[in-house]
């Protein structure tokens, strides 16, 4: 069954209208507003929650929009008519259903907890995504995974396979259609050109609060300089190690009396939650890049 055919059944059984989301970014100037709006009315949309920013710095502005409307009104109708609109504006935009949930990868390495908690957020309806698959350089987490009903795939990495391994991966992604990537503590260094190929796509958390302690161990660092507070940070991937756009961050005050094993206890709660909040606040398109940063819409 068609993706048309079957929103217009779920609408006729519910009674609701379908629910579209709409991310845009342009160069700043009057009128903007007023042309999405005016779209929107004029093709029997209603909107529901309208959220924009203009930036002074860059002279870019951004907006998010949440509407909705009845069939027979698809979303293939509504990007082949908002292309105009679009291309007056010189924008940046997407149209997709709000129900659609994304399709997403996870990569792991030797460290779980990232892992089983999207796995569980998943699982109970917390994350509006659909975990295609897990990719693994090691496999101490193929049961684990498993155990979701989710596929494992073992793409072992070293220095002379390293392009090959990429290639796998890029191959899986575009077989399973994921939208986003996401390294739930993978450890190892992709290409530039792998980084390249998934701009935009590709989520990372760093087990610090960057742009200190970085390297190995950040938490033994942490204690040894007596910090008060420790951190994650959920970035973009770029070619600039850890240096993407920041989209989440995450805290914890702890005392003098904390281990680096107790240290490392807490820093894995936190490393949890920002990654989290990332990942949701991709997969409901609230994060537009904005140059080396990112905008967050609520």
């Amino acid at each position: 069954m068609s993706e048309s055919h079957s929103a217009t059944d779920r609408a006729d059984r519910s009674g609701s209208p379908d629910q579209y989301v709409l991310t845009l970014s342009c160069p700043d100037k009057r009128g903007i507003v007023h042309a999405v709006s005016s779209y929107l009315f004029m093709t029997g949309c209603n909107i529901e929650d309208s959220q924009q920013f203009g930036d002074r710095d860059t002279g870019l502005f951004f907006m998010r929009v949440h509407f909705n409307a009845d069939p027979p009104v698809r979303v293939e109708d509504l990007r082949a008519s908002f292309a105009a609109v679009g291309e007056s504006f010189r924008m940046d935009w997407q149209i997709h259903r709000a129900d659609q949930k994304m399709r997403i990868l996870l990569m792991v390495s030797k460290f779980g907890h990232c892992l089983n908690d999207l796995l569980f957020r998943s699982r109970i309806g917390a994350l509006p995504v659909e975990i295609a698959a897990v990719v693994s350089n090691h496999t101490d987490f193929e049961e684990l995974v498993g155990s979701y009903g989710v596929p494992f795939h073992h793409i072992p990495v070293t220095k002379d396979t390293k392009a090959q391994a990429e290639a796998e991966l890029l191959e899986l992604v575009r077989t399973e259609r994921v939208e986003l990537v996401v390294l739930a503590r993978y450890m190892q260094v992709l290409s530039d050109d792998l980084c390249k190929q998934l701009s935009g796509r590709i989520i990372n958390i760093h087990h610090s609060f960057l742009p200190s302690f970085k390297g190995a161990k950040p938490y033994h660092q942490a204690h040894a300089r007596g910090v008060k507070l420790i951190g994650a940070t959920a970035h973009y991937v770029t070619a600039d190690l850890d240096e993407g756009p920041i989209i989440e961050q995450e805290v914890e005050r702890v005392g003098h009396e904390l281990t680096p094993d107790q240290l490392v206890a807490v820093g894995r709660d936190v490393e949890c939650q920002a990654l989290a909040r990332a990942v949701k606040w991709h997969s409901e398109r609230r994060v537009l890049l904005n140059g080396h940063r990112t905008v967050v819409f609520d």
